[in-house]
């Protein structure tokens, strides 16, 4: 296969798995318990399968492939975080489902994204790849690496959990300290107003840009210019909020009273290091949980993952 034939190759390999990203997403966000981290999931997934798609590794699907290392890429995630629980352990008979079961899956799609934590991984990468996803039992022993009784077995015990926490809802209420409360005040404050050269004054000299899912930038010269296409844009502002828990900027667009996207800031000190907008991955937006400061410094909710 000569050069351009390998190039053409490739372009059609980034392509699909460009397309895949938001159904990848529902996936990884599920498993993580946060459409943010989700995301985070759903990059390391994919700089994988880049660096192991150029060193020649075969395979016969794609999407199926792609999957196989998200499942591997969440699993060493909540390794990571959790220090684990155990994946898998001895099954009884009886804990069998029935993969037909059309109001389990009707019901676990529409589900947000905490209630999944209380799933064991196994349990939660079962319901989500059959229930949120649409894969079939086989298709799914092919990505978690296991058979299909074992499957059907998680895939009881996780319906069951999930069933029993309809309408639970534990989660704390975010909050902010006063110093993050007035970083992201000032931050929203000066961009409402138009003021970019203030914010620009805000970054850090190694500051980092990331339009996720678009590109990075690195610099502050290279990441001032990010402000330059807000100044002919209209009917937007910023608001300060939390998206699944964490502090956020929360933007507004065409008069919208609802979010249409967030920004993640990173500080050392009183500089901005890192800017994460996901206005190029809508899909994150749309499966956060976002809750907006009001003006006397309460909370509402804006959205609710999907």
């Amino acid at each position: 296969m000569n050069q351009p034939q390998i190039d053409r190759k490739r372009e059609a390999f980034e392509e699909v798995a460009r397309a895949l990203r938001p159904k990848l997403h529902r996936y990884c966000a599920r498993m993580a318990g946060s459409s943010i981290d989700g995301e985070d999931i759903v990059q390391e997934t994919l700089l994988k399968a880049m660096q192991a798609y150029g060193d020649g590794l075969a395979f016969d699907s794609t999407e199926a492939w792609l999957f196989r290392i998200a499942h591997n890429t969440a699993l060493d995630f909540l390794r990571k975080r959790i220090r684990l629980e155990a994946l898998a352990g001895a099954v009884p008979d009886a804990d069998i489902a029935d993969p037909t079961d059309e109001v389990a899956r009707r019901e676990n799609a529409a589900i947000g994204l905490r209630p999944f934590m209380k799933l064991s991984p196994a349990e939660r990468s079962s319901v989500i790849l059959m229930d949120v996803i649409g894969y079939s039992l086989r298709e799914i022993g092919d990505i978690m690496g296991t058979t299909v009784p074992a499957i059907k077995a998680s895939l009881h015990r996780g319906r069951t959990r999930l069933t029993a926490l309809q309408g639970a809802d534990d989660a704390e209420e975010p909050s902010l300290n006063d110093e993050e409360q007035a970083r992201l005040a000032r931050y929203v404050a000066l961009f409402n107003a138009r003021d970019f050269d203030a914010v620009r004054d805000m970054l850090a000299e190694d500051a980092r840009l990331d339009l996720v899912a678009r590109q990075s930038l690195v610099g502050k010269p290279f990441v001032g210019k990010y402000f330059t296409k807000y100044c002919a844009r209209d009917g937007w502002r910023l608001a300060v909020g939390h998206v699944d828990g964490r502090p956020a900027v929360l933007s507004h667009e065409n008069n919208s009273p609802t979010p249409n996207n967030f920004i993640l800031l990173e500080w050392r000190g009183g500089q901005i290091v890192r800017i994460r907008d996901f206005y190029f991955a809508p899909y994150v937006t749309e499966a956060a949980d976002i809750a907006e400061r009001d003006g006397k410094g309460g909370l509402r909710t804006a959205t609710k993952g999907e």
